[in-house]
Formats: structure tokens, C-alpha cells, sequence
């Protein structure tokens, strides 16, 4: 796995510290054994764990805000984490941010728990909660430098649970196809409503693949209204 992510992570500008490549090898480890008996991923290789779970999420940290520098010391919340992407990965190579793992599901949860302790993290926190809810718990709402999603879901369901996480100057990253451009613009009213600004996309290439994937930042731009997030039915019944 190393022969894949020291040379992918420099194609993308990334100098590990040290320790990170073998605590991401780790990761693989127990992430693949607990598959066997929970649902955590389709994808069940080694190698292609290493390229399109820990080098997509890398993708991340390389290109989302001003490069890899511009996440020091950040506070950040993954929400819909399910198997730890792309926050743990980003812990794992920025040491330095504050995490926070949200999913909704308690079994993954524990599990999360089991891995940042099996890999030593400190300043992680992994929350069993649905996202919501728990944005309008004090202590979370505005009060993230940057809240990213993976999960796959329409952007403005994304922005509605994600964006009242982010303290204003604070972004969201959307994790995306390269074929979201339709739905990026549909989602320009609902965002602006939710206090953010869409700036734009920025496409990367996943290294040792053809796959292209796009980020979607979200800067905040003023504190989402009173009533947002609704309730998960009306979210779903009733999309911005």
C-alpha cells in the first residue's frame, strides 16, 4: 500500500509526517477486517482502499481552500463520516485540525472509537447523532472552521445539514462527481438561503486512476435562519 500513497500523495503536493503512511495502512487493516462483519465499503482491495478511499480523501486536503497549509489548526466536522472519509484521513495527514466524526449510525461509531484508538489520535471526537439534530445542539452550531460530507446526497440536502456547523468565514466542502454541475447550479438558491455562497468547483484527478472528482466549497456568509436544519422528514419531503 505504501508504493501507492508515498508517490500518490507527492502527485498531489502532500508530504505525509511522520508515521502517517503506516497509521493509514493500519486503517486499511481494520478497516477490510471489520468488513467481513459490517457494512463499511464496497471496496474490498487493498490497493484500491489506498487510491479511491485514502487518496480521494487526500484530494481534499490538497486542493480544498488554499492547499494543505490552509488546514492547519482548523476545526473540523465530517458529517455522514460512515467508515472515517474523508476526516480521518485528513487527521492522519493534518494533525494539527480538530475532528469531529458524525454518523448516525452507533455501530460505525464504536467502531471509529476502536480505530482512533488503535492509531493513537488525540483531538478527535466521534459522535453518534443525526446531523439535524445535533446542529442545533450549543457548541456545534456556528462553530466549525470547515464541515466536509462525502455522503452521497443532493447538494442542497448537503448544504441544509452541513452549513449550520460552519461559523461564518467558515466553508463547506461538498465531495462530488464531475457530473454535479447541473445540481451545483440548482442548488444556488437554497445555499443562499441557508447563508452561503457557492465559490465555484475544483476538479482533481485520484493518482493511479482515471477517476475525476470535484469539490465544492461553500464559504458561509452569514448565520443560517432560525428552523434550519428542519426535520429529517420535511428535509426529505420538502428539498430546497
Amino acid at each position: 500500500m505504501r508504493e501507492i500513497l508515498i508517490p500518490g500523495l507527492d502527485e498531489m503536493g502532500l508530504t505525509p509526517p511522520a508515521g502517517a503512511v503506516e497509521a493509514l495502512e493500519r486503517y486499511a487493516e481494520l478497516l477490510l477486517e471489520q468488513n467481513r462483519v459490517m457494512n463499511l465499503t464496497a471496496i474490498t482491495q487493498p490497493e484500491a482502499v489506498a487510491r479511491l478511499h485514502f487518496l480521494d480523501s487526500a484530494g481534499l486536503l490538497s486542493r480544498g481552500g488554499g492547499g494543505p497549509g490552509w488546514w492547519s489548526g482548523k476545526r473540523v466536522i465530517d458529517v455522514g463520516t460512515g467508515a472515517g472519509f474523508p476526516g480521518l484521513v485528513l487527521k492522519l495527514l493534518e494533525p494539527s485540525i480538530s475532528l469531529t466524526l458524525l454518523d448516525s449510525l452507533g455501530k460505525r461509531v464504536t467502531w471509529l472509537e476502536g480505530v482512533c484508538h488503535a492509531l493513537g489520535l488525540e483531538g478527535v471526537q466521534c459522535l453518534h447523532a443525526r446531523a439535524e439534530e445535533q446542529a442545533l445542539e450549543p457548541g456545534f452550531r456556528d462553530a466549525f472552521d470547515v464541515a466536509v460530507s462525502r455522503a452521497v446526497a443532493s447538494l442542497p440536502l448537503l448544504c441544509e445539514l452541513c452549513l449550520p456547523y460552519v461559523k461564518v468565514g467558515g466553508v463547506f466542502f461538498a465531495m462530488k462527481s464531475v457530473e454535479s454541475g447541473e445540481e451545483t447550479q440548482a442548488a444556488q438558491r437554497s445555499v443562499k438561503r441557508l447563508g452561503g455562497e457557492l465559490l465555484g468547483t475544483v476538479d482533481y484527478a485520484v493518482p493511479g486512476t482515471d477517476v475525476i472528482h470535484r469539490l465544492v466549497p461553500v464559504r458561509k456568509t452569514a448565520q443560517t435562519p432560525k428552523g434550519y436544519p428542519r426535520k429529517w422528514a420535511k428535509i426529505k419531503k420538502e428539498p430546497l
